[in-house]
C-alpha cells in the first residue's frame, strides 16, 4: 500500500460527511421510536394491572391491549428498518474509505448501499406513521370508555 497523505484523506472525509449527517438525524429518530416503544410497554403493563382491578371495563382494556400489541409490533419493525439504515450508512462510510485508499472502483457498491439505506429508512418511517395512526385508535377507545 502506498503512503497516504492528509491531502488525499480530506476529500474522502468530505464525501463521508453526508452519511454521517444521515446517521445523526436517523439516530435521533431511532431515539424517538425507542421512547415510544417504552411508553407502549409501560402502558400495556398498567392496562394489565387495571384489567385485574376493574372487571367492569375488561372489554375496553382487552381492546386497548390488542392495540398496544399491534403498536409494539409496528414500532419493532420501524426500529429494525431504521437500525438497518444506520448499519448500511456505516458500511457506506467504510466502503468509501476502502475504495479511496486502495483505489478501487466501488461505484456500484456505494450506490447500492445508499439506495438500501434510503429504502430501509422509508419503510421504517412508514411503520412509524402507522404506529402514530394506531395510537389514535387506542385513544378513541379510552375516551369512549369514560363516557
Amino acid at each position: 500500500m502506498k503512503e497516504v497523505y492528509l491531502e488525499q484523506i480530506i476529500p474522502i472525509l468530505q464525501l463521508a460527511i453526508g452519511p454521517v449527517i444521515v446517521i445523526s438525524g436517523v439516530g435521533l429518530l431511532l431515539l424517538s421510536m425507542t421512547n415510544r416503544l417504552g411508553r407502549v410497554i409501560d402502558r400495556s403493563r398498567n392496562l394489565v394491572e387495571d384489567e385485574n382491578k376493574y372487571l367492569s371495563n375488561r372489554h375496553h382494556v382487552q381492546e386497548q391491549l390488542a392495540i398496544m400489541m399491534a403498536r409494539a409490533h409496528k414500532l419493532r419493525a420501524a426500529i429494525a428498518c431504521v437500525s438497518l439504515c444506520l448499519f448500511l450508512d456505516v458500511i457506506l462510510i467504510i466502503t468509501l474509505f476502502i475504495c479511496a485508499l486502495f483505489h478501487i472502483n466501488g461505484t456500484v457498491a456505494i450506490i447500492l448501499l445508499f439506495i438500501g439505506s434510503m429504502i430501509s429508512l422509508t419503510i421504517g418511517l412508514l411503520y412509524f406513521m402507522l404506529d402514530i395512526n394506531t395510537s389514535l385508535s387506542a385513544l378513541t377507545i379510552e375516551i369512549t370508555a369514560d363516557n
